[in-house]
Order: structure tokens, then C-alpha cells, then sequence
């Protein structure tokens, strides 16, 4: 099952909704198409300044790059691994 992906300005818009115009998130849901749980969850991270939710997405941008380097790296490691011990054999 795929995620729906929703842009920023889609999710804003139904932050704004419940925060500035007092909509209950059960209807702005509702009306929207999108699970409560959603809505609840852009509220968490969309309802803070500017400054602090840059900072966040910085953030998050660093640890999925840091991950995918991890990852990289392990692969080369296991490839050197199988590599050593072949030529330990080859040569033994």
C-alpha cells in the first residue's frame, strides 16, 4: 500500500484550518480525505515557527544523508570483506 504525499502548501493550508479559523480536525479531515492521525501529525510539526521547523527538516536532511553514507559504506566493507578472502584463498 502507497503513501499519499501531499504538498507543503497542501498541508499547511489544513494546519491553518484548524489553528487560525478553529475548524475541528474531524471535519477539516473529513472534508480533506486525509485520517485524523495525519492531520494531527502536520499540526505537531507545522505549528511551530519558521526558524524551528528549517532547523528540523536541516536536521532530518542530515540523518537520511548520513544513513545513506552508512549504508555505502557498509556495502563497500562487506565487498572488501569477500574480496580479502578471496585472494587469501588464491593465494594460500
Amino acid at each position: 500500500m502507497s503513501k499519499a504525499k501531499y504538498t507543503e502548501e497542501f498541508k499547511l493550508e489544513a494546519v491553518r484550518q484548524v489553528i487560525e479559523q478553529k475548524h475541528p480536525v474531524a471535519e477539516v479531515s473529513r472534508r480533506l480525505g486525509i485520517s485524523s492521525w495525519s492531520l494531527y501529525d502536520w499540526i505537531r510539526r507545522y505549528n511551530k515557527p519558521p526558524q524551528a521547523r528549517e532547523r528540523e527538516q536541516a536536521e532530518f536532511a542530515e540523518i537520511r544523508r548520513l544513513r545513506a553514507e552508512v549504508k555505502r559504506l557498509t556495502e563497500e566493507r562487506d565487498i572488501l570483506k569477500k574480496a580479502a578472502a578471496y585472494f587469501a584463498k588464491e593465494s594460500g
